[in-house]
């Protein structure tokens, strides 16, 4: 009883050095995020105006983030 009480302990303890207070990311860190190298588009105009092209021709807006109208007139 004591021996599996004292694993339950060390589980406990050993699980809760796992968990962290502090940011992963720190405040001068976050310019290195915001780096226009680390987006997913190479040209993000013509992402954009095909992202609005595929809502407008599925019509089904939203899930991407897009702008504009469902008829594809903007």
């Amino acid at each position: 009883m004591r021996l599996c009480a004292f694993y339950l302990l060390l589980i406990a303890l050993s699980l809760t050095g796992c968990s962290s207070i502090e940011p992963w990311v720190k405040p001068y860190e976050r310019a290195h995020l915001a780096d226009p190298i680390m987006n997913f588009d190479r040209d993000p105009v013509s992402g954009a105006y095909m992202t609005h092209v595929y809502q407008a021709r599925e019509a089904a807006r939203g899930a991407e983030g897009g702008h504009g109208g469902g008829c594809g007139c903007n």
